[in-house]
């Protein structure tokens, strides 16, 4: 492993520029890739291709617009479907591309379709893959995310690690790569939106909501809503939510409740605001303002613990092992009763820099231009 202690210095202006496709398909590698990009033009030229993995506005466009992130050159308007279709169709239609660009590098993020979708094509391509929030581990292979991190992994000639937890996992695992501890791209975007954050209180305003008085909840994967059975134990997990909430609710989410005529009975729990999926600084305002979160997702886990908010996962497994450690983390599955219990727990004083210090960016560009060793 290669540590990366610094960031990135005056690049080499003989040097030739490498030249980097990266794939970006949903909310948060959009976020990732704000942190990544604008140091990787830098030194180098980089292609961003959208697959069209989350194509609703509020899922997309808003990211780009918010935090500056250059306009992709190319949008592949591939969603939804069946998830090994969707990986087959992205690594179908990025295959051309990749032959058209020749670039040294393809530039990953996460764990998403998307993420094994440019993993495939650039293997059939012959191209280098970089890995960015390599090793990140659930353990838990009925997670598509699990797997598709696993897959990309396997491919990753640079495994940029976020965490010493995940060095620890790619070294157990030995799959060859080069590793690199880079630190975690979402804690510079978090330093970096914070003073627009703190200041906008419109969308507190808005939904009525008072500081610190209300959860935010979010929820959106394949076993919290894609069967009856788990979303009808998560709507049970907002009827016994003890204060004000607000959900933005993910179109996947919106499309499931009604499917399993569970949509009445959400919009009838008292406390509970149901908004539209929101922007980067809506959302990151919300959670700043909130008491904790409470979530599914694997970004926001981070993204709470970056912001010093508690937060209960649905979930029994997680790969930000380290904020469970932490005591910041609770899992407590889609069970009302641990929910409610994971809330009254008080955090603790010791808030550990877990994720690096914001110049995960630059040294992720740093690794790309490095020779290769």
């Amino acid at each position: 492993m290669t540590l990366l202690a610094a960031p990135l210095g005056a690049a080499d202006p003989l040097a030739a520029r490498p030249r980097i496709v990266t794939v970006v398909g949903n909310r948060p590698q959009f976020v990732k890739a704000a942190a990544v990009s604008g140091p990787l033009r830098e030194v180098a030229d980089e292609v961003l291709v959208h697959t069209g993995q989350h194509h609703d506005p509020e899922l997309s466009d808003v990211f780009f617009d918010e935090l500056g992130i250059p306009a992709p050159a190319h949008n592949l308007e591939i969603s939804g479907g069946v998830d090994g279709d969707q990986v087959e169709l992205m690594s179908t239609a990025l295959g051309p591309l990749l032959f058209e660009y020749e670039p040294d590098w393809v530039l990953l993020y996460g764990d998403t379709n998307s993420t094994l979708g440019g993993a495939l094509a650039a293997e059939t391509a012959g191209i280098k893959i970089a890995h960015v929030e390599a090793g990140m581990r659930s353990f838990d292979l009925a997670m598509p995310e699990e797997r598709n991190r696993i897959e990309t992994d396997k491919r990753s000639a640079l495994l940029l690690c976020s965490t010493p937890v995940a060095v620890s996992n790619l070294e157990n695992e030995a799959l060859g790569g080069r590793i690199e501890l880079v630190g975690d791209v979402m804690a510079d975007v978090v330093e970096m939106v914070s003073d627009r954050v703190r200041g906008r209180t419109a969308v507190l305003e808005r939904l009525g909501l008072q500081p610190g008085g209300f959860l935010l909840v979010t929820a959106h994967r394949v076993a919290t809503v894609d069967t009856e059975e788990a979303l009808t134990k998560f709507v049970a997990v907002l009827e016994a939510l003890p204060i004000p909430a607000v959900l933005p609710l993910h179109p996947r989410t919106a499309d499931r409740l009604e499917s399993f005529d569970l949509r009445n009975r959400l919009d009838s729990i008292n406390g509970l605001t149901v908004t539209e999926p929101l922007g980067y600084i809506d959302f990151q305002s919300l959670l700043v303002n909130a008491k904790a979160l409470v979530t599914d997702s694997g970004g926001a886990q981070k993204e709470a613990y970056l912001c010093r908010i508690p937060c209960v996962t649905l979930r029994t497994s997680t790969e930000w092992t380290e904020t469970v450690a932490a005591g910041w983390n609770v899992l407590v599955g889609l069970d009302p009763q641990a929910a409610l219990s994971a809330l009254l727990l008080d955090m603790p004083e010791d808030h550990p820099l877990l994720y690096g210090d914001a110049h995960a960016g630059a040294r992720v560009a740093e690794a790309l231009i490095l020779p290769a060793i």
